[in-house]
């Protein structure tokens, strides 16, 4: 049986690589819908190859400049649009890959329409973790985690009693700043902050990644898809990035996944789950990567990691708001309007003025996402 997807996000790094797992295994899925910001002209290509019966454009402007080039397709357009192809009847999994907090809505249309969700958008559990979770529990969805550090975790709990769980350890490239002085941190240029040394990503997440809050927000999305407390939850800065993620169990047994640092591996396991199918990279040769390194991770030079574990443990909309506000705080950074060092700076200064709100409703979640925008946009 063909399964039927959604890509929310199909023109990001992401949306691609799902794409070329859907062309390798195209006996086992096709493509109902497909959703994307702005980038028509790749957009265009994608409906070419795959048919989607249905595609939305988030940017108004480029979805009616859609609609003239192809009137032989349905367009539809906005968060109106996302939500649509979310939850269209004929999906039977939705691939959540859209960037930033702009993922929330249509993550949960569709899963009020009961579709079991890939879940490559961290900032969905970080902004609305307890509504998300209990949502999906309460309509019967799977929330299969593509990160591929979650999706290591995930396959480490494979068959084990949740219960057993001591510690989950989470793995970090340590970005490319690893091994600058704070006095370097000063002089950061966007393009020393989206050379990444390991991942090939879009350039919001890669400057997360450089400040290491792309690791905080792990974190927290860790929490809610798996149960496990702050306290219970490590950072590791591992440069080879060859292990992805660990599990401790109680008896002190550590369990690792393992593999080349592609995404095709967790988009794979996550669309065949709970099977596994024959793939298409190239053996993990143990000879040619035969050094693995582990550090702590240095909080003080990188602080945006200690924001993120202080804002899970805060709770309520605390998450919401770190997150919506450092969304704003690297794209004002990749204009050019503060230097990379701010990022941090201004955003521990604008979480000590938010009062968290326990039990948000999705509403508030929203309402506290737009605040903290605006407020991070003139900070």
């Amino acid at each position: 049986m063909t399964k039927k997807i959604t890509l929310l996000g199909s023109t990001g790094s992401i949306g691609t690589s799902t794409l070329d797992v859907v062309r390798h295994f195209s006996d086992s899925f096709s493509i109902t819908a497909l959703a994307a910001h702005s980038n028509i002209d790749l957009l265009e290509k994608q409906i070419d190859e795959f048919s989607p019966k249905l595609v939305a454009v988030a940017d108004k402007t480029r979805a009616a400049e859609l609609k003239k080039r192809r009137p032989d397709i349905t367009v539809v357009a906005g968060p109106e649009g996302l939500e649509e192809v979310a939850s269209h009847e004929e999906v039977d999994i939705v691939v959540s890959a859209i960037v930033g907090a702009a993922g929330l809505q249509p993550t949960v249309a569709a899963i009020n329409a009961g579709k079991d969700i890939a879940l490559a958008n961290k900032e969905v559990l970080v902004a609305a973790g307890e509504f998300v979770t209990t949502l999906a529990k309460e309509k019967g969805v799977k929330l299969l985690p593509v990160d591929s550090e979650h999706c290591a975790i995930f396959q480490c709990l494979q068959g084990e009693d949740t219960k057993s769980v001591r510690r989950l350890i989470i793995t970090a490239s340590g970005g490319p700043f690893r091994k600058y002085s704070t006095e370097d941190l000063e002089n950061v240029t966007i393009e020393d902050a989206l050379n990444h040394p390991t991942w090939s990503m879009g350039a919001k997440i890669t400057v997360d990644s450089s400040t290491l809050m792309n690791k905080g927000l792990e974190v927290i999305e860790a929490h809610w898809l798996f149960g496990v407390d702050a306290e219970n939850i490590d950072v590791v800065v591992h440069p080879q990035s060859i292990i992805h993620s660990m599990v401790e169990f109680d008896d002190m047994s550590v369990m690792a996944q393992m593999g080349m640092p592609t995404m095709v591996l967790p988009i794979q396991y996550a669309l065949t789950y709970p099977n596994r199918t024959k793939g298409f990279l190239a053996p993990f040769d143990f000879t040619k990567n035969h050094t693995i390194e582990m550090f702590p991770p240095d909080t003080k030079k990188f602080p945006c990691l200690a924001l993120a574990y202080e804002a899970l443990k805060t709770g309520g909309t605390m998450s919401c708001y770190m997150n919506a506000a450092n969304e704003i705080l690297v794209n004002r950074f990749l204009n050019k309007e503060i230097r990379w060092c701010d990022i941090p700076r201004k955003l521990e200064k604008l979480m000590e003025q938010h009062d968290a709100i326990s039990n948000a409703t999705l509403e508030t979640i929203i309402a506290v996402d737009e605040n903290a925008r605006k407020e991070a946009a003139s900070a």
